[in-house]
């Protein structure tokens, strides 16, 4: 036994306290930043770009701070501008905790042996220098691949996000295909149910080992949940990529209040670039920004109440 509260227990308290599942990604694409926050040619081996980067998302998690349960930075974006960007990425995850909000790293991290127990190392242990409260992480090589970070998660108190039924297009292509009369992702998500059970929070019964599934497969996701019954969703799609406030939540049960909860509702685009950003001053900016968190936060809030 550990002494640190559970990923999940800590989830659910946020979720309810703010009333609504959103999560706010953090996908810093260089070429939609406001011009406002602009310095240099953002060339990416530009040694400048990167405290753009930095300036900019500490600048969104302290409008996010109290609005949202969680923030997901893409590390992607981070990893394109060299150690410089790893560097903004560590100190953006630090200050969305000092500003007390859940970190969800999208890593999609996925290796065998040593090298698994490396990721978790990096994010999920007791000295990571990059202290995601849970990680995205890649099943395909196996679930005997993902005992490291799920021991070091559980040990720690922190979570993963094991990646089931994707929201892009071509998913279906590998994760739809029939195998022994049931779907691929279905099999994942059978396979991941001893690991579920093993980091169950002892406060809200919700697990700690979560999965994502896109929002744009609703029909899908009650397949997952069935698997999965007590399993966190991590559910990207929603606003930019085109699945609706209704459809993002089809996945999350319904609660002891009636309301429907388990999970998180990815948004990225439609948060950090509402129409109209591009030019805006500073002051125009944090106010597109906040109305942005306002829509989708109350989008969410109506989708997830008990139906009148």
């Amino acid at each position: 036994m550990n002494n640190h509260t559970s990923f999940a227990d800590r989830l659910i308290d946020r979720v309810r306290a703010v009333g609504h599942p959103l999560c706010a990604g953090l996908d810093p694409h260089l070429d939609r930043l406001p011009r406002c926050f602009r310095h240099g040619s953002m060339r990416l081996d530009d040694p400048a770009t990167a405290q753009v980067v930095e300036t900019f998302l500490c600048a969104v998690v302290d409008r996010l701070a109290g609005k949202v349960a969680a923030v997901k930075p893409q590390i992607a974006f981070f990893e394109q501008l060299g150690w410089r960007g790893m560097r903004a990425c560590e100190r953006v995850i630090h200050h969305a905790r000092q500003a007390g909000l859940l970190v969800v790293v999208d890593a999609k991290r996925g290796d065998i042996g040593s090298t698994a127990a490396g990721y978790a190392a990096a994010f999920l242990g007791p000295q990571a220098p990059m202290p995601a409260d849970a990680l995205t992480v890649n099943p395909y090589l196996g679930v005997d691949a993902l005992a490291p970070l799920v021991a070091t998660a559980a040990e720690n108190g922190r979570g993963l996000f094991v990646l089931v039924k994707t929201s892009n297009p071509g998913a279906g292509k590998l994760q739809d295909l029939e195998v022994a009369g049931s779907r691929l992702y279905e099999h994942v998500a059978q396979a991941l149910a001893p690991a579920a059970e093993q980091m169950i929070g002892p406060r809200t019964g919700w697990s700690s080992l979560g999965v994502v599934v896109g929002a744009t497969y609703p029909d899908d996701a009650r397949r997952v949940r069935e698997a999965l019954p007590r399993a966190l969703f991590l559910v990207p799609g929603f606003g930019a990529q085109g699945a609706g406030a209704e459809d993002a939540v089809r996945g999350l049960p319904l609660g002891e209040d009636g309301r429907r909860e388990g999970g998180l509702v990815n948004a990225s685009r439609a948060i950090l670039f509402p129409e109209g950003s591009a030019d805006a001053t500073p002051a125009r900016y944090a106010t597109l920004l906040d109305d942005a968190i306002e829509r989708s936060a109350d989008a969410l809030a109506k989708a997830t109440r008990p139906p009148s």
